[in-house]
């Protein structure tokens, strides 16, 4: 994966133990919420690198195929 990828993940973990060391729910609540926001991009990044590479390697069959 990319290292923007890997950031989002490190964030969500961040999150995660935050949520996890805290003792306020609202506290807690606040963690979660980014935590779910940080997995989010992670995943649209890993979408978006998964399309990116789709796109090159029909470029390069159809460039093969010429």
């Amino acid at each position: 994966m990319s290292a923007q990828h890997d950031f989002y993940l490190e964030r969500a973990a961040e999150a995660r133990a935050g949520a996890a060391a805290t003792t306020l729910d609202n506290v807690r609540e606040r963690w979660l919420r980014a935590e779910a926001r940080w997995t989010e991009m992670a995943a649209r990044s890993e979408r978006g690198e998964k399309m990116r590479q789709k796109l090159v390697d029909e470029k390069a069959a159809e460039q093969a195929a010429s």
